[in-house]
């Protein structure tokens, strides 16, 4: 991938702005990586991936395009602030929201969301999987259902895109928004928002498309019409070759390497006195990433232990997503997570286990 982006730099040109080389090189490495993300997802036409610069600006361009004054919206306490912060502005342009509270678990009862649809109600805008305990949410559940009563969905998938099984023929969903540096292996600054065939959104951000130039109004059809500026071409060029890798490999084998990674983690973490984890004990209803706690511990000072001790690297806080943490209990300080990946070994599980057990009992 990093070979894939040095290499773009080399070549870059302005994708659609010109009928020269590099021009031409760096349109097909959008057109390129929109054609495996349609293969990945299982999507029939490429158009409808719209390239953005991350997850949250995907789900603004969603919230916010889809939304007006007089609308309804049911969601989760399991968000991202890049859903409760959009919606939060909506409700001051006069759209309201019903918040769904999930378990202590994080886990979302999908009858409780559908019985939160009025008549009003524009849109379901649901995580696939959380970011702070790995609970991986009923979607295809909430989407069927809000299909049903002709709602519009929204998925934000920025935890689930490459680390679960998704395909947009079986799963219904309107508009899915996800992240290219997560699970897609990706770049910093690649991300997309996929628009279902007959959904309407008001562009977010309004330009020069390199299409329909001679028009006061950006162009109506796909992706042009949500892809104004110009786009991340060289980040792009280097999500195509870990899209290339994933197509490979298969997200059911990424899948099945994680869950087991999960189990010997979940299980190590189990046996150490105090320390607590939280989400699902059940590898297979979680994403790879954990949250936990060590007692009598700050958080902050459980990473900063097991970097500067062990070389370890994970995230202390409130994972910009507070509503989760006052739903898990974990609110104001927030835990540690951990997220094994793809290329995790499990060398590599069982170092973190033993400098865990040496931070809980230093004295050992």
């Amino acid at each position: 991938m990093a070979e894939a982006v040095a290499a773009a730099i080399r070549r870059a040109g302005n994708p659609g702005r010109a009928g020269h080389i590099l021009s031409l090189r760096s349109a097909r490495d959008l057109f390129v990586a929109r054609e495996r993300l349609a293969e990945l997802f299982g999507a029939k036409d490429s158009s409808r991936f719209v390239f953005t610069e991350n997850a949250t600006a995907a789900l603004n361009q969603a919230i916010k395009g889809i939304l007006s004054a007089g609308d309804h919206v049911v969601t989760t306490s399991m968000e991202h602030n890049s859903v409760t912060r959009p919606l939060r502005r909506m409700e001051e342009a006069g759209v309201s929201v019903t918040v769904v509270p999930a378990g202590r678990d994080g886990a979302v009862d999908a009858k409780a969301v559908a019985a939160a649809i009025r008549e009003t109600t524009r849109l379901v805008a649901v995580v696939h999987a959380s970011n702070v305990s790995g609970t991986i949410q009923p979607v295809g559940e909430i989407v069927r259902a809000a299909r049903r009563r002709g709602v519009f969905t929204l998925v934000d998938a920025a935890q689930s895109a490459g680390a679960l099984p998704i395909d947009l023929g079986e799963l219904p969903v309107d508009l899915l928004a996800a992240s290219g540096h997560k699970a897609l292996l990706g770049p910093q600054g690649t991300g997309f928002l996929y628009v279902r065939e007959g959904v309407s959104l008001i562009p977010l951000i309004e330009g020069g498309t390199g299409s329909r130039t001679e028009n006061d109004h950006p162009p109506d059809f796909y992706p042009d019409a949500l892809e104004s500026g110009t786009r991340n071409s060289v980040g792009i060029a280097g999500l195509a070759v870990s899209l290339a890798w994933l197509l490979r490999k298969g997200v059911d084998s990424v899948r099945a390497k994680e869950t087991a990674l999960l189990e010997i983690l979940l299980e190590g973490m189990g046996k150490i006195p105090g320390v607590t984890v939280f989400g699902p004990r059940d590898p297979a209803r979680r994403v790879s990433v954990v949250s936990f706690l060590v007692e009598g511990m700050d958080p902050a000072e459980t990473g900063r232990r097991l970097e500067k001790g062990y070389g370890i690297l994970v995230r202390a806080g409130l994972h910009c997503s507070p509503n989760s943490h006052r739903t898990l209990g974990t609110f104001p300080e927030g835990t540690v997570r951990v997220s094994p990946g793809p290329f995790t070994t499990r060398k590599e599980i069982a170092l973190f286990l033993s400098a865990l057990r040496k931070i809980r009992s230093p004295r050992r």
